[in-house]
């Protein structure tokens, strides 16, 4: 019985991903890459990423030098646009989504 107890509960720990924590820039879907030159929706690129969120359906990203990732939590991304930040969270690696647990702005 303990031994069956033992392989059910390591067991169901294979496969359980801890939180890890992701650099990079928040940025909006329509500007990925590109920056808010192009299209410079407000004065600053905080507010550009915000309104290219609202006016094209866009979301909010974290972007690190190699990768774009999608964000579980859009409202505490909005926080944070066009910021550094670290974000604490678990990766999808198939949809390249971070369950985020918590965001902080970085320097």
């Amino acid at each position: 019985m303990r031994a069956l107890l033992l392989s059910f509960l390591i067991g169901g720990a294979v496969g359980v991903v801890p939180p890890a924590t992701f650099t990079g820039t928040i940025i909006d879907g329509e500007c990925v890459r590109g920056g808010h030159a192009a299209m410079r929706m407000a004065d600053t690129d905080a507010e550009c990423a915000k309104a290219c969120v609202l006016s094209h359906d866009s979301e909010f990203l974290l972007e690190n030098a190699t990768t774009v990732y999608r964000l579980s939590d859009q409202k505490l991304a909005e926080r944070f646009a066009a910021q550094k930040v670290a974000v604490v969270g678990t990766l999808d690696e198939k949809t390249k989504t971070i369950k985020v647990e918590s965001i902080a702005a970085v320097k």
